[in-house]
């Protein structure tokens, strides 16, 4: 019983872990399709970051060397611009036409802020 529950939380770890993998920015704009709707990691820099008075959720984007991408984030804390952070959420999207993605983002699901 024991090597059996061993087993399936082996499996579980490992299972969660392929649906996770860093990327960059350019990646997640060029082959949206790819990424829809998987968790992915992005490293980079704070380049602007906005809230909307009375509404939970908070925006910045993140830039890298090859693009730059919006973060939806309902956390407590924003990012600063110039702030280096290692994202990690959803991708996601607005609408697609014409196979191109609209209003494409990342849903934070967690943030490091680098030193």
């Amino acid at each position: 019983m024991g090597r059996l529950l061993l087993v399936a939380t082996l499996a579980a770890t490992l299972s969660g872990c392929a649906s996770f993998h860093s990327a960059k920015i350019s990646d997640l704009q060029h082959r949206p399709n790819h990424y829809r709707n998987h968790t992915v990691s992005i490293d980079g820099v704070v380049t602007s970051s906005w809230g909307v008075p009375l509404v939970p959720f908070r925006f910045y984007k993140v830039a890298d060397e090859t693009g730059e991408v919006t973060v939806l984030s309902d956390g407590r804390r924003a990012p600063v611009t110039g702030e280096r952070v290692r994202v990690t959420g959803r991708v996601e999207d607005v609408a697609a036409i014409g196979g191109r993605a609209i209003g494409l983002h990342l849903r934070e699901e967690d943030v490091h802020f680098k030193r």
